[in-house]
């Protein structure tokens, strides 16, 4: 490395772990993703810190992206040469931080899975009279009626589910409350459950789901019940009870589109939030126009 660039590189390096008792690790991190920017400022005919400007970061992020480092790795990198050329200002090398106003390009958003309509059918198929059996057909319903988080089904008490209503209130992020309307599927399930819940609730427990030793069912024990059903009924994918939401939100988007309507439902405080699913539903129709619009579909080849 050029000694212009190495030499301040070494004691920033060294203020790392001297002065802010960085870890080995974290320092070994550091020195990597500089030494990264040092080898494209060598390439660039750059010999001192002094002659980077805010091109030259762009520069180097952009060469970063098209190498396919991702966009987190990318914002890494930024945020180590911040650090370092603020060093830098500290002891009078440079005026400007170069890197300040330089961002990462934007990760994509992972869209959330779902399961399909009929895979969802026969998730939900049930033929035990197990009790268990029927409590947990009553929970997976609920999660799939009413879009539930998990924390608002295991927190739900018997006082807030009015059957004869047919809702369900809930109170989800940020202690707000909404009510929800409960399917008829689901309102069935949740009758057969209530009348065999007396065997195994303690007298003084108020959830409206219980394990079989009488008290409220867990977070954890909900997780393991939809992945065992997930399991049996030979669904191939992973199940898990956030997934029921997700479902929930995507199936109504593709037959309402009341993207305000599944807002609320949801209780999502942003309407940007609740957008991802109609990227799902856009996904869902440009799969579907590829597989079956004849300007789309890939024609065969015919011999000449």
């Amino acid at each position: 490395m050029d000694d212009g660039l190495k030499h301040w590189l070494e004691q920033f390096l060294g203020h790392l772990g001297n002065e802010r008792r960085l870890s080995p690790h974290t320092i070994k991190n550091y020195r990597r993703d500089l030494e990264a920017l040092t080898a494209f400022c060598r390439a660039d005919d750059v010999g001192q810190w002094k002659q980077v400007d805010a091109l030259h970061i762009r520069r180097f992020a952009a060469k970063a992206h098209r190498s396919g480092l991702s966009p987190r790795s990318i914002q890494r990198r930024l945020s180590a040469i911040r650090t370092f050329f603020h060093y830098l200002q500290r002891e009078g090398q440079i005026r400007n931080n170069p890197a300040a106003d330089v961002s990462a390009p934007r990760a994509r958003k992972r869209l959330p899975a779902t399961l399909d309509a009929d895979t969802m059918g026969a998730l939900l198929q049930f033929d035990s009279d197990d009790p268990l059996a029927i409590r947990d057909r009553a929970i997976m319903e609920l999660l799939y009626s009413c879009g539930l988080r998990l924390a608002e089904l295991v927190s739900l008490d018997l006082g807030a589910v009015d059957l004869e209503d047919r809702t369900a209130r809930v109170t989800g992020k940020g202690d707000k409350t909404r009510v929800l309307p409960v399917g008829r599927t689901a309102l069935a399930a949740l009758r057969d459950w209530l009348v065999l819940r007396v065997q195994f609730a303690d007298d003084d427990e108020t959830a409206v789901f219980v394990s079989r030793r009488g008290q409220r069912l867990s977070p954890r024990s909900v997780q393991a019940r939809v992945k065992h059903w997930a399991t049996r009924h030979g669904v191939d994918a992973s199940v898990y009870p956030h997934l029921f939401r997700h479902s929930f939100a995507t199936h109504l988007l593709e037959s309402s589109s009341d993207l305000r309507g599944v807002q609320e439902l949801l209780g999502h405080a942003n309407i940007s939030t609740t957008q991802v699913y109609t990227h799902l539903d856009f996904q869902h129709l440009a799969n579907t126009y590829d597989k079956a619009h004849p300007r789309a579909r890939r024609r065969k080849k015919t011999r000449a």
